[in-house]
């Protein structure tokens, strides 16, 4: 098999599985923790709220991109393959092509900072480089097959993954907080979730008792609210349905 149909069906067959990684990510830094400097992990107000502002880093960068994103755009995957009625190169698809998953790589890498390795650091970005290289190069192949030339012009002046800002052209659509609500609430409360189960861990491993610390509580529990109720506004109502969203 050629490489380049090697690397499009390994893209397609990573994606399908992309879950896999944050699970990966956080067994390997539980052991981590387990295994290393303990003291290198005690509980610090500013650096832990650091490592969260990462985190929402990456929210923000998801939610400025899907606020702004027509519907079935850009490749979007979904069970029955790839979707993308137009190719988006408005809006922060002006500046880099995959914002989705640099949005990834920070909120993946704030629980990554709170081992406080620089190895399993380095480890990360290198996984996550291979990981989604592959899948990156998947989606690609699907979108110049389908757009051909427009496809070729745009990717040759933006970047895969690094932002340009100088070529940044405002989006054809307005802002649409529904949208928003409706398809990030899960990975907004995962990133509390994440950091709650690594504050458990790391107080277990210190004094084998099992311990939460009352800022990681109240912050779970603020997000926990919110999660509840826009699930319960999905779940009993259409006001999250927005015409070509």
């Amino acid at each position: 098999m050629a490489l380049v149909h090697e690397f499009e069906n390994s893209g397609n067959w990573l994606f399908k599985r992309r879950s896999w990684l944050p699970v990966f990510l956080i067994v390997v830094g539980v052991l981590m923790m387990y295994l290393g400097n303990r003291q290198a992990i005690l509980f610090d107000m500013r650096d832990e709220l650091i490592f969260l502002g990462v985190s929402l880093l990456g929210e923000v960068i998801r939610i400025f991109t899907v606020g702004f994103t027509p519907k079935n755009t850009s490749g979007r995957n979904t069970v029955n393959g790839q979707i993308a009625d137009e190719l988006n190169v408005t809006g922060i698809y002006s500046v880099l092509r995959h914002p989705l998953y640099l949005g990834n790589f920070f909120m993946w890498l704030g629980p990554v900072l709170f081992i406080r390795s620089v190895e399993f650091t380095i480890i990360f970005v290198l996984v996550y480089w291979l990981y989604y290289e592959r899948i990156m190069f998947a989606e690609e192949q699907f979108l110049r097959r389908k757009f051909g030339d427009a496809y070729d012009k745009w990717s040759e002046k933006v970047s895969a993954f690094v932002p340009d800002f100088r070529r940044y052209v405002p989006s054809k659509l307005t802002f649409s907080l529904r949208n928003v609500l409706k398809r990030e609430y899960n990975s907004f409360v995962n990133i509390f979730v994440i950091f709650l189960f690594m504050d458990f861990c790391r107080n277990y491993f210190l004094s084998d008792k099992i311990y939460l610390t009352p800022m990681w509580i109240y912050l779970f529990a603020s997000a926990g609210i919110i999660w509840l109720i826009v699930r319960t506004i999905k779940k009993n109502t259409k006001w999250f349905e927005v015409e070509g969203r």
